[in-house]
């Protein structure tokens, strides 16, 4: 399985390779050469399968010979050990043909535990055998970094230095990022917001001579294997309500692509998926490039679903990648065009390939707050946010076939909104009961990147 990269000019890649290096030099994201289809046969067998077996199954063919079976299936074992669900993504039926799929059973309460834990697997293995030493930098909106950190901390082939928006994530969310104690992973505060931090660590992609010297590695949604592993449960989901025998729906809260866009692969690989919903709160510039045809910023507003607070969604890249009939070089311009005016228009037949693929929507702030409200007291139920905001945008696009909505976090990430919501203040797991006891390690950075880059020399030579 090889690798090649949304704009055309970067190096192909197998999958290890892919990996380890994140974001492509041409400043392109990496895709499979193809994607490997299933059988109808082989997706049936999935049912009844544990979520470790149907995760190797799923994955099993992006993989090549980076890892031997038994290895592969070893390390996807010890990635999900720590979920506190057996099920690992457990299913709750919220009404008639809707459904949700809770993904914050992880050890950070969020969906990107299920790639991150296995990311951390992945490179734990990889860099053991090369006896390397790299330096992870990410971005996050405030789940990325805590299941980042979680899944590196201690480890001793890693630096991992994650950048969030000072004072735009939840007081969960931040101590969760700065209160681990290991050296070797760092919580920069950075004064702006998540598309601040996400513009500081790809110009540190592009910045060749700084990637070599410290020896850069991504593990934001930029990384393929992030999306390779989210894959799995779009499989674990619809396999339990009935495919590949019949059709399933799902709605996706995001803000940076790369969730839903881990349905689509699951699509291409034969899972029947009828739609494939583009859920976001009032940054909606995925719905209103869907609906529009213009992917036009207008700056971020700080909301109650601080996850999905972005204009630049970097996953959007890989659908574009298909619209425009995997033409780099029309990848390559509209992507200039975003980072110069601020905005490009989609063209005639990418739209139509895009309108295709996946239907979108939008929730308020007032109709988010009042779906926590709606569904607690109608199911029993506490939703976080960004949940919420799925479940308004999928109530839009229910039918007989079977809707499921992912359930991305924890409500006791964000306590303060579903305490107003429904009355009621969602208490941590009880491993996470001193969370707010222990000291903060964190260090506040402006937005220049001369500044960040100093800082990581400074701590990776220390």
């Amino acid at each position: 399985m090889q690798y090649i990269s949304t704009r055309g000019a970067a190096p192909v890649l197998d999958f290890e390779a892919t990996m380890l290096t994140g974001l492509a030099r041409d400043g392109g994201l990496y895709l499979p050469e193809h994607v490997p289809p299933m059988t109808t046969g082989e997706i049936a067998g999935l049912a009844g399968l544990s979520y470790e077996d149907q995760a190797f199954a799923v994955m099993r063919p992006f993989i090549g010979a980076a890892f031997g079976d038994e290895e592969f299936h070893d390390l996807i074992t010890r990635a999900y050990a720590g979920f506190g669900h057996p099920a690992r993504a457990p299913l709750k039926q919220l009404a008639q043909d809707h459904f949700l799929l809770e993904l914050f059973h992880g050890p950070t309460l969020a969906f990107k535990d299920f790639a991150m834990q296995l990311i951390g697997q992945l490179f734990q293995a990889a860099l053991g055998r090369s006896g390397e030493r790299v330096t992870i930098v990410g971005a996050t909106s405030g789940d990325t970094g805590s299941a980042a950190i979680e899944a590196f901390r201690g480890l001793a082939n890693v630096d991992v230095f994650i950048l969030y928006p000072h004072g735009r994530v939840s007081e969960v969310q931040r101590r969760q990022m700065t209160t681990p104690a290991e050296a070797n992973v760092h919580a920069l505060a950075i004064d702006g917001d998540f598309d601040t931090c996400q513009a500081l660590v790809k110009d540190m992609f592009n910045d060749f001579d700084f990637r070599d010297e410290v020896k850069l590695a991504g593990v934001n949604s930029i990384n393929w294997a992030r999306v390779l592993a989210q894959v799995v449960y779009y499989f674990s989901a619809g396999v339990a309500l009935g495919a590949p025998h019949r059709p399933v729906s799902f709605t996706v809260p995001t803000g940076n692509f790369g969730d839903i866009f881990a349905g689509y692969i699951a699509r291409a690989m034969g899972l029947p998926i009828e739609k494939l919903v583009v859920a976001t709160n009032q940054n909606d510039i995925l719905h209103r490039a869907l609906s529009s045809g213009g992917y036009v910023t207008d700056g971020v507003k700080p909301s109650i679903s601080p996850s999905m607070d972005i204009q630049v969604s970097s996953n959007f890249e890989r659908a574009l990648f298909d619209a425009y009939g995997r033409d780099g070089e029309a990848v390559a311009r509209v992507m200039a065009e975003l980072k110069e005016s601020g905005g490009f228009r989609i063209s005639q037949g990418a739209l139509e390939f895009l309108r295709e693929a996946f239907a979108s929507g939008c929730t308020s702030e007032e109709d988010t707050r009042a779906t926590i409200t709606r569904i607690a007291r109608e199911t029993g139920e506490t939703l976080c946010p960004h949940s919420a905001v799925g479940v308004h945008v999928a109530e839009a696009h229910l039918s007989a076939t079977p809707m499921i909505t992912l359930a991305t976090a924890h409500p006791a990430k964000f306590p303060d909104a579903v305490e107003a919501s429904t009355g009621l203040r969602p208490t941590l797991p009880p491993r996470m009961a001193d969370l707010f006891e222990r000291p903060e390690r964190v260090t506040r950075l402006p937005d220049e990147l001369a500044a960040v880059q100093a800082l990581i020399r400074d701590r990776i030579d220390g």
